[in-house]
């Protein structure tokens, strides 16, 4: 059993500080707002996510899940913290980490009282680097100690969905841990043993880069789905029909192919074919 802090109570974090006290660890969630810590400590879930409010109530119920509004408490009764809060974008489309920033600095405040070991995980998507360039250096800067002699910082994406997110979470199709020090990923393995998937263990930067690139291929299959449905129903083609057909195929289509970076875009087929339908549609 492990005890861990769980920092922001949104979708990621509630879903995050419920399920793993329901695998039985002891978890402390917490949040600027008091409203979302007093729903947890009543037992019911902060965010509407179906499966949620059970796991909650019984985390209660079990003495393994508490929320506060108090970081320098959490920190000090958990071994690993949790960095779970909101990174929106901002209207130049630049991601907005200042609340990912006032975390570490709140979690490195709480350690300069701390003696043992703690570790750090960066749950929130962040662009690669950013456990390097923001995350360590605030953590740093605010405690004054040291990467790997105090504390660690490990990441550790999720793939979660809303409306479905505590089953994602209990049955991941895989679970990714990053750490630059892989020694340092000793209390992760313990806290997701048992879980289903395969289990990655990488650096920071692939672990922080493959949540994009997980979203951006889903966005492109959405897009292309609905792109070639709408040009099928102008054509008079049945959109669902080509469809199946079109996912029959597991060799070319819906596989690993055409997927490891550095295969040239060319031929004698792909461009024109390319050229032919995006004409088609313009017209």
């Amino acid at each position: 059993m492990k005890t861990v802090s769980v920092f922001g109570l949104g979708y990621v974090g509630a879903v995050t500080a419920a399920c793993l006290a329901h695998k039985g660890h002891r978890v402390v969630g917490v949040d600027v707002n008091p409203a979302k810590v007093e729903m947890v400590e009543s037992g019911r879930a902060p965010v509407l996510e179906p499966g949620l409010d059970q796991l909650v109530r019984e985390g209660r119920e079990a003495c393994r899940l508490h929320a506060t509004t108090d970081p320098m408490a959490a920190v000090s009764q958990s071994e690993i913290s949790f960095i779970c809060v909101g990174t929106p974008s901002l209207p130049n489309g630049r991601l907005d980490v200042s609340t990912v920033q006032r975390c570490c600095e709140d979690v490195g405040r709480a350690l300069q009282s701390k003696t043992g070991f703690h570790w750090i995980v960066l749950r929130s998507t962040v662009l690669p680097g950013t456990a390097k360039s923001l995350v360590i250096p605030s953590i740093e800067a605010a405690s004054g100690k040291r990467l790997g002699v105090d504390f660690a910082v490990c990441a550790n994406p999720e793939f979660t969905r809303e409306g479905c997110a505590v089953v994602d979470f209990l049955n991941p199709p895989m679970t990714v841990l990053g750490a630059d020090d892989a020694d340092q990923l000793v209390p992760l393995r313990e806290l997701y043993r048992g879980m289903p998937g395969q289990v990655f263990e990488t650096t920071l930067g692939i672990a922080e880069m493959v949540k994009y690139v997980c979203n951006v291929f889903h966005a492109l299959k959405v897009t292309f789905a609905n792109e070639i449905g709408s040009l099928c129903n102008e054509l008079g083609v049945d959109a669902r029909a080509v469809t199946k057909i079109f996912l029959a195929d597991t060799r070319l289509n819906i596989s690993a192919a055409y997927l490891t970076p550095g295969f040239v875009f060319g031929g004698s087929c792909l461009p024109k074919d390319v050229r032919a339908l995006s004409y088609c549609a313009k017209q």
